[in-house]
């Protein structure tokens, strides 16, 4: 078993703080969209974990009306996350916190969140290329 593929619970980005300063509008936050995601990142946090990279999903209520929705859209976005984080390497010591975030106002399927994670993870480290 690939003990890359797994996502582990420091790899969660739960702190109030970091997520405030994530959302933030300042200069070291970055931003792009590829639907149905948008992701906001930040390098060079300062938090407890050491990981190299800690993400939060964001499923507004706005855009989904229903729980069963949402959750299954937040399921499916961490899923692609879980499978392509690991082909973009951060380099070594730096720190990077990111939200994705639902922008769709219906489900989408797996391919299409998948198709945008890649898209996203490759812009947030634009350097590196994905291992093939």
């Amino acid at each position: 078993m690939d003990h890359t593929l797994r996502l582990y619970k420091k790899q969660r980005l739960c702190s109030p703080t970091a997520i405030e300063a994530l959302f933030a509008r300042s200069p070291e936050c970055h931003s792009a969209l590829a639907y149905p995601l948008r992701a906001v990142w930040r390098h060079g946090s300062e938090r407890r974990s050491d990981a190299p990279l800690a993400f939060v999903i964001v499923v507004p209520k706005r855009r989904l009306r229903h729980a069963v929705d949402r959750v299954l859209m937040r399921r499916r976005v961490r899923e692609s996350f879980r499978l392509n984080h690991a082909r973009y390497a951060l380099p070594p010591g730096s720190r990077t916190d990111i939200a994705f975030v639902y922008v769709a106002s219906c489900t989408e399927p797996y391919a299409a969140v998948e198709r945008a994670m890649t898209k996203l993870l490759s812009k947030v480290h634009p350097t590196d290329t994905p291992d093939q």
